[in-house]
């Protein structure tokens, strides 16, 4: 069975460490989570729309370097997306955007999936910036009641959010995030994503998320390590202690990871997720957590191969 990853590829420019200059790097949450899994030996598809421009070329070159099935990606002569990326002293990221008129934002509606894509996973700029976003939020509901598990990272930028030159209000992207809910078996947040949100003691609650709809909420809190709300209850699992050299990617290494989880463990439907008991949840965390580690120890967004991720 094939996890299809959907959403933007687009080009990073990361400062050099020790200068002022920028150096590119190819990047995009959906992009990362799909050389994630694929370099954790699951078989993956990436959907998306892509440039024909150089960097285009290398989005496709590493994808296919990470054993992910480019046939579901579109071409177009519009640009590559930009990213620019600004590191505190901590090594997390900052971002600020440059897509208008780019090539991801234009994808095409793919017709109907195949039955041997058991999963989807969504999230970042492809659920923000239009024509794409509505067809990604179309296409996320159609999966989800044919019965094929969903996955779904909103990964707040609220800088591309000010910049989306009336494309929506940060208000109107909380009510399409609410608009999503039933059709998310897992909703993966960080931290910062919950509070904009408006998760907190007077505002929404993690109970809400789940009775809209959504089975597991898993919640990334840095080096804290990464919780999950589900029908077995909180589970957490501890931050793995390393040497951070930068947080890019890995937020999206935790998505890609607990998809591979899940996928060689055959969990792969809305039942089968519901009924994993707390024990199940820590190993699927757990393996979560390493990964990501291996992540923030090395520049940008550098998943961990199979042979890494293995070790203890």
């Amino acid at each position: 069975m094939t996890i299809l990853v959907c959403g933007e590829a687009l080009v990073d420019l990361v400062p050099v460490h020790e200068g002022p200059l920028l150096a590119p790097k190819l990047g995009g949450g959906p992009f990362n989570v799909a050389v994630a899994l694929g370099r954790l030996g699951t078989d993956v598809g990436f959907l998306s729309r892509v440039s024909s421009d150089p960097f285009g070329e290398q989005i496709l070159g590493s994808l296919s370097d990470a054993s992910v099935d480019v046939s579901w990606v579109q071409r177009g002569d519009e640009p590559t997306t930009l990213a620019m990326t600004t590191l505190a002293e901590d090594g997390s990221a900052q971002y600020s955007f440059y897509a208008d008129g780019t090539a991801d934002r234009l994808v095409k509606d793919p017709g109907d999936l195949p039955d041997d894509i058991a999963v989807l996973s969504f999230g970042t700029l492809s659920l923000l910036y239009e024509p794409g976003a509505s067809m990604y939020a179309a296409l996320l509901h159609r999966a989800h009641e044919a019965g094929k598990l969903t996955m779904l990272d909103p990964n707040i930028r609220p800088a591309a959010i000010d910049s989306t030159s009336g494309d929506i209000t940060a208000d109107g992207f909380r009510r399409r995030f609410k608009s999503w809910l039933p059709a998310v078996d897992i909703l993966k947040v960080s931290d910062d994503d919950s509070h904009w949100l408006g998760l907190g003691p007077e505002g929404t609650t993690v109970d809400d998320w789940l009775a809209a709809g959504v089975t597991a909420v898993v919640m990334t809190r840095g080096g804290d390590g990464i919780s999950v709300f589900s029908a077995a209850g909180e589970t957490s699992v501890p931050g793995v202690e390393v040497d951070v050299i930068d947080t890019i990617g890995a937020g999206d290494t935790v998505h890609g990871a607990l998809l591979a989880f899940l996928d060689n463990e055959s969990i792969v439907t809305t039942v089968a997720l519901s009924e994993m008991s707390a024990p199940d949840w820590e190993a699927a965390l757990g393996f979560a957590a390493r990964a990501a580690a291996i992540t923030v120890s090395r520049p940008g967004a550098d998943p961990p191969w199979a042979s890494e991720a293995r070790r203890d």
